[in-house]
């Protein structure tokens, strides 16, 4: 098999877009942004607000993608080019990170619907979880292995099978006419003392944490076939998942009144299906869940090799995280990683609401490399240099640059104060990979004062949310 044989042609793109970003937030998101207090008019204003966000975080990539086709792996070759090595390689460890937690945040949910049909694996984290939590990461690890092109032509198997019991919901909830369009405009805004921006804030993790993943194929470009897929299959995945992301939304607000949304036990949409048209509709989604996560593990399992295995190449990460063995496929980043989520998933034994506390780090850990891929192509638009392939304009770059800086800085401030400081904690010890990625080029660890002060300021924060977590002053 030659080399183009093994890249990626449009359809396993976006079904690497769909199937890994399809995981378990259509399954639960409406709930839990009921549990957080948010009523109908606060989600569907989230999730314009999410559209948008995303749309023009998306914009960027394409944007760069097409004037700047040489920064191959974009998410963090973009923060390099921008802002320095150092910005670089924070862009992809964070990116790496995130990655870790999609999965242990997976497995949480995939055991606890399991434990519907086998009633023994309690809250997604009791000790038989954990146990086969760890046979199965270590599953996709070895698939992974054995070729990323192998991994990503089953993701579109999987991605079809996800699909079919959102489809069914969808149809199901209208032709049995279960929307009550009084039930959608009850309580709209809510009765309660809960500001409106206070709603709309609960929305906004869940919103991201269901489009984590949409950038798949900007990680994946170097694999592409062809580098006008990676566009072309990023917006269409997009269009998708939001079509199928605001239909579920807004149909299980007209099925279940908030009262009872907020107090549903995770997949809160088997509950509401189950309600719509009986006790096979939930059985159908927590069948698809299962396929959904599973197949959506396999999507994150290549894309969280992916980030550190091309910045190794391009000598931010240590070299050994590039290595690649007669498949195609990272080994040394494959199995550190594989072991890192492990050690987590034990960790998530000790906690009550893995799900929701992987899920929520996750997407703190993912903003910053969204909102540095934004910046930079802001700083192109303003300083006017980069665009000899003549694909974008300036304009272009100012207006989405802008307000993909703007919807970057929302999520940071919307995901609060405690998980910011609880990111410092897991970005502190990268400095030393990152030290020794410098120590192997025979550079020294810093190019510019900026850099030393940044990574004093991450390692002091990351110490004080330490304490402050031990003491209990940081409940997560």
């Amino acid at each position: 098999m030659n080399e183009n044989q093994k890249k990626l042609g449009l359809l396993s793109l976006i079904a690497m877009i769909i199937g890994s970003t399809i995981g378990s937030g259509v399954f639960t998101i409406t709930g839990d942004m009921a549990a957080n207090g948010a009523h109908t008019g606060a989600i569907v204003i989230g999730w314009i607000i999410c559209g948008l966000g995303i749309y023009c975080l998306l914009q960027c990539f394409s944007g760069l993608n097409g004037e700047r086709p040489d920064l191959v792996s974009g998410i963090f070759s973009y923060a390099r080019e921008g802002f320095g090595e150092y910005m670089g390689f924070i862009s992809a460890y964070g990116y790496w990170v995130s990655a870790l937690f999609t999965n242990v945040s997976y497995l949480a949910l995939l055991f606890t619907t399991m434990n519907t049909f086998i009633p023994i694996f309690g809250n997604g984290s009791n000790l038989i979880s954990t146990i086969l939590g760890l046979v199965i990461v270590w599953i996709a690890c070895l698939v992974v292995l054995r070729g990323v092109k192998e991994a990503a032509v089953l993701n579109i198997f999987t991605t079809i099978a996800k699909l079919i019991p959102l489809f069914v919901f969808i149809i199901a909830v209208i032709v049995v006419r279960a929307f009550d369009p009084a039930v959608f405009m009850h309580n709209f805004w809510g009765a309660d003392e809960m500001p409106v921006l206070a709603q709309i804030k609960a929305t906004s993790s869940s919103t991201v944490w269901s489009f984590i993943g949409v950038e798949g194929a900007v990680v994946l470009s170097t694999r592409a076939k062809n580098s006008k897929d990676v566009t072309r299959s990023t917006f269409i995945g997009f269009a998708c998942l939001f079509i199928i992301y605001v239909l579920v939304a807004l149909l299980s607000m007209g099925v279940i009144p908030h009262e009872e949304l907020a107090t549903m036990e995770n997949p809160q949409l088997a509950g509401i299906l189950s309600a719509a048209v009986g006790p096979w509709g939930a059985l159908l989604v927590k069948i698809g869940i299962i396929l959904s996560i599973i197949g959506a593990m396999l999507g994150w399992t290549i894309l969280t090799v992916e980030a550190p295995a091309a910045a190794a190449q391009q000598d931010i990460f240590p070299k050994r995280f590039g290595k690649m063995n007669k498949f195609g496929a990272p080994s040394f980043t494959l199995i550190l990683t594989t072991f890192i989520i492990s050690f987590f998933i034990v960790l998530g034994y000790f906690s009550t609401k893995a799900y929701l506390l992987f899920y929520n780090l996750c997407v703190s850990m993912i903003m910053l490399p969204y909102l540095f891929s934004a910046m930079f192509y802001f700083k192109m638009g303003i300083t006017g240099k980069g665009f000899e392939h003549g694909k974008f304009s300036v304009t272009h770059a100012k207006i989405f640059g802008c307000l993909g800086t703007i919807y970057g800085l929302w999520m940071i401030y919307a995901s609060g104060l405690s998980y910011i400081l609880v990111t410092t904690t897991l970005y502190a010890p990268g400095i030393y990979i990152y030290y020794k990625a410098r120590k192997e080029q025979g550079l020294s660890t810093f190019d510019h004062n900026y850099e030393k002060y940044l990574a004093a300021g991450i390692t002091l924060l990351g110490v004080l949310s330490i304490v402050l977590l031990v003491t209990g002053k940081i409940v997560l």
